[in-house]
């Protein structure tokens, strides 16, 4: 018999991928920007501090996305909308990031060495990250947009996907 993963599943891993790519953009970044600013007379390209921001953006993002419907989950600090524009900024920042790298890499007149691998590198996990962001997000928005539907039992309503706490605690014991 196989096993079904369910939505909860599904999200905890693209967190963890999301996690992941943020950080090896990060540190790719940070490779290319140091190697600019040390090697070169020009500062580092716009494009690699834009996805040295995002990084830092995202690594923030994936623990707000995981904390606050945890902790506030009867608060307006976790409305599903405020989670969805969390995610959506991060879909349209990761796309703009690798694309603006991706043209800049292509309209160099020579790459080469582990600097230009690694810009390379960081286009292809941006892209990777994008991808991950894009999935989570498609996620969020079916589930904010599903509507809202009854528990059983009583007549809480629950947001889609979303499990009461209480029912959890029941199950426990």
């Amino acid at each position: 018999m196989a096993v079904k993963p369910n939505q909860t599943t599904i999200l905890l891993i693209l967190r963890i991928f999301q996690s992941l790519f943020a950080v090896l953009v990060l540190a790719l970044s940070s490779f290319v920007a140091h190697w600019y600013n040390t090697t070169t007379v020009v500062s580092s390209p716009s494009q690699i501090n834009f996805l040295i921001f995002i990084a830092i953006f995202s690594i923030l993002s994936v623990t707000s996305l995981v904390i606050l419907p945890r902790v506030f989950s009867n608060r307006a600090v976790a409305n599903p909308y405020i989670l969805l524009g969390i995610e959506i900024k991060n879909v349209l920042f990761w796309f703009a990031g690798w694309v603006a790298l991706a043209v800049f890499l292509s309209r160099l007149l020579f790459c080469r060495g582990s600097v230009c691998h690694a810009a390379q590198a960081d286009v292809a996990f941006a892209a990777m990250a994008w991808i991950c962001w894009a999935g989570s997000a498609g996620i969020a928005a079916v589930g904010v947009f599903k509507g809202v539907k009854k528990s059983s039992g009583n007549n809480v309503e629950v947001p889609s996907g979303g499990v009461k706490p209480e029912a959890v605690e029941k199950e426990a014991v």
